[in-house]
């Protein structure tokens, strides 16, 4: 690590969240984006962060020297392999003790932790018991409204809404990413006001720009006819890709209509390692569609810009959504999309000028809402120009780097007033 010695360090914690992810999968997707560009972009603005993650390929060393003062550390919680983010909370407690070990170890005083999920939020709790180290917590999903959507098939302990509960409580700041997380934490957790700031996610202008069409179709292998519609993300029911599949039926002509579908766990898709590929792959055969839905895997990030450029509409309709990424990825590429009206899209698609929004659930809706933009390309081609500027605009990593890095100054500031003062009070009592 190329370490700074002036500069502060601060501990980002994401337990089943590792920056290092191959993306695409049931546990990796936004919150890995979020923590992997957030640590570097606070590293160019000059923090040493040490990013800590549950230890499961022992392939890996324990400690990796990611970027210029950014490491990545495993912390051995369980075993050493991957675990459903559902069963780990019974590993939490060995992680904070092995995070209390490394701090030892290394002599490290952090200014500041950031949680990243309500589990890594609990032992960001701990750890500000036991070493006074302020914590500010982005929960990038809420066990609450996760309950709401999905009933009996949350798979997570019940554990989960007390211990969000406690930690709203215990955390210096909490982050909402758009404003109706905000809403959420006040409704469902009594979160006070003055404890939240209102951070959105972002997206990496050197990883997602526009490429031509007819280029980016070719080095795909895609159809240069076809209208294309893009369906990229987490392979899990609540994402809603079986919405976007139905609506092919209700299209008034589908036969020139190719749904591409990239994510999944495998680079090939295999609905035995990606069960749900095989129930998507059921319900297009089941509507008559199938020749219109491709399956393509999941890609590396360095091809994800070919994929939303190559797209006339980037279409997510998933049941709720904390915020979601791929909404900004797409419109950097200056792709419209047609979204879910939930959560963080309804904050970054503006309706009628940067995309559509739509109901949840509502293959209908969505059919016509795809029929009326993919039968006009001057919309989509002024729809594709706000796209790019509203993000660009609004959304870079570079300024939700700068908001962050606006909170944490405030911590620090504050914690550095209190041990003054805790200084102060007990030379005070000491000179009595």
């Amino acid at each position: 690590m190329n370490k700074k010695q002036n500069n502060p360090y601060i501990a980002f914690i994401s337990e089943h969240a590792s920056p290092l992810a191959t993306l695409g999968g049931v546990d990796t997707g936004g919150q890995n984006v979020y923590v992997a560009q957030l640590a570097k972009h606070l590293a160019e603005q000059g923090y040493n962060v040490d990013v800590f993650t549950r230890w499961e390929d022992a392939s890996k060393q324990r400690v990796i020297d990611w970027l210029p003062q950014v490491r990545v550390i495993h912390i051995e919680a369980g075993p050493v392999k991957v675990i459903p983010k559902e069963d780990i909370l019974e590993f939490m407690p060995d992680f904070t003790v092995g995070m209390l070990d490394f701090i030892a170890a290394e002599r490290i005083e952090y200014e500041l932790v950031h949680a990243n999920f309500f589990m890594s939020a609990m032992v960001a709790a701990d750890l500000k018991a036991i070493l006074k180290i302020p914590f500010v917590v982005t929960f990038h999903a809420l066990g609450h409204v996760r309950r709401i959507h999905q009933g009996n098939s949350d798979r997570f302990p019940k554990e989960r809404l007390q211990i969000e509960e406690d930690v709203v409580k215990k955390a210096d700041y909490i982050i909402a990413e758009c404003p109706q997380d905000r809403d959420d934490l006040m409704k469902y957790y009594k979160a006070p006001s003055y404890k939240i700031v209102t951070v959105p996610c972002g997206f990496s202008h050197t990883e997602f720009y526009p490429v031509k069409k007819a280029i980016a179709r070719r080095i795909l292998k895609l159809d240069q006819d076809q209208q294309i519609l893009l369906q990229l993300g987490r392979m899990v029911p609540r994402k809603g890709v079986d919405n976007v599949i139905k609506s092919l039926a209700r299209l008034k002509d589908h036969s020139r209509v190719c749904l591409v579908v990239v994510g999944g766990e495998t680079d090939v898709p295999d609905p035995k390692m990606c069960p749900e590929i095989g129930r998507l792959l059921k319900i297009a055969q089941d509507h008559g569609v199938e020749a219109s839905v491709k399956f393509v895997g999941r890609k590396n990030r360095d091809q994800l810009k070919f994929y939303y450029s190559a797209a006339d509409v980037f279409i997510t309709t998933p049941w709720y959504e904390p915020f979601g990424i791929t909404p900004l990825e797409s419109m950097a590429c200056g792709t419209p999309v047609i979204g879910a009206n939930v959560g963080g899209i309804k904050y970054t698609v503006i309706d009628g000028e940067t995309g559509a929004l739509v109901p949840p659930e509502d293959p209908d809706a969505l059919a016509e809402k795809i029929d009326e933009l993919i039968s006009d390309p001057m919309l989509l081609s002024s729809m594709s120009d706000n796209a790019i500027k509203r993000v660009n605009n609004y959304f870079t990593w570079a300024i939700v780097a700068q908001k962050v890095n606006s909170l944490y100054k405030k911590m620090i500031a504050a914690s550095s007033k209190r041990v003054i003062e805790q200084t102060t009070l007990k030379n005070k009592y000491k000179a009595a």
